[in-house]
């Protein structure tokens, strides 16, 4: 259908050294659902939102060439759920968001793939 957008969905996630796909899905399908979790944010998830928004913002009204295909990004205490277009500029964002979570040691989760990328522990 010429003219649709298509979009794909990646989520950082705040977890602990166990982290793995099992435990991440479960984490996304809980912040996907709605059901988040009440506390302090984590400082992580705070400083992966603040860089990436920087570059991408998320607030109306969404510049020509943003990645985001919905806005504001879905932020909760410990992840950001994040809905991007099939684009050249996605590919940049998918660039900043990997590299953002290894610096900021967040899991990615990739729904379509049913795959997390979790960080190197060392």
């Amino acid at each position: 259908m010429e003219g649709d957008a298509v979009s794909f969905d990646l989520a950082v996630l705040a977890m602990d050294d166990a982290a793995d796909a099992a435990t991440a899905r479960a984490m996304f399908e809980r912040c996907a659902s709605g059901a988040h979790d009440e506390g302090e944010l984590d400082e992580r998830i705070v400083g992966f939102y603040e860089r990436v928004r920087s570059r991408f913002p998320d607030h109306p009204p969404g510049a020509a060439g943003s990645p985001w295909m919905s806005t504001p990004l879905a932020v909760g205490i410990d992840h950001v759920i994040m809905s991007l277009s099939f684009s050249p500029m996605s590919d940049a964002a998918v660039e900043a968001i990997e590299g953002l979570a290894a610096e900021f040691r967040l899991v990615i989760w990739d729904p379509q793939a049913q795959a997390a990328s979790v960080p190197r522990r060392g």
